[in-house]
């Protein structure tokens, strides 16, 4: 992420921990990540994972897109982009997300919240995508829905990979 995206999720995040009155010690333990780390990251420096924010955004009880949503750039790590495209105002919420997976590429995603479902849409390129011990090879045009509250995959070729994902959140969140 560059420098101003860093610092609109840092500032971004710290109102959201203090509108829901946490201090920086109950988020950062309850996230697994050190308290120097969240810190850290709330004054605009260092560079958090895909699960760190997803992490975070499940010890907030809020959404990932409700996290980035005020980036107007993508996030990413190791060779996968995710940009939120819209979020979704009802209940249950969804967002929807433009992901991009460079060649040779493993992702392996922590589990979301309890009840979260994806759906992965395959835009170009080739995709192994879903649960760890289930995953499903997708072509263009092919998408796949699982319980993204277990542990999941994205695996890339020798080619570029592009998807649109939609996440349903159970419940309020």
């Amino acid at each position: 992420m560059d420098q101003s995206t860093l610092n609109t999720l840092g500032r971004h995040l710290q109102a959201m921990r203090q509108a829901k009155g946490m201090s920086l010690s109950q988020l950062a333990a309850g996230a697994g990540i050190a308290k120097s780390n969240l810190s850290r990251l709330e004054q605009g420096n260092g560079n958090p994972t895909l699960d760190t924010i997803w992490r975070l955004a499940m010890q907030l009880n809020v959404p990932f897109g409700a996290l980035v949503q005020p980036l107007s750039g993508s996030v990413g790590e190791k060779g996968v982009e995710v940009k939120l495209i819209d979020q979704g105002k009802d209940v249950p919420n969804v967002d929807a997300y433009w992901m991009s997976i460079a060649p040779n590429t493993l992702r392996q995603a922590e589990s979301h919240a309890a009840g979260t479902q994806e759906t992965i849409s395959l835009i170009s390129g080739r995709l192994t995508a879903g649960l760890i011990d289930t995953p499903s090879v997708l072509l263009p045009g092919q998408s796949i829905t699982f319980n993204a509250d277990n542990p999941h995959l994205y695996k890339t070729g020798k080619h570029w990979a592009t998807c649109l994902i939609t996440i349903v959140y159970a419940g309020n969140n």
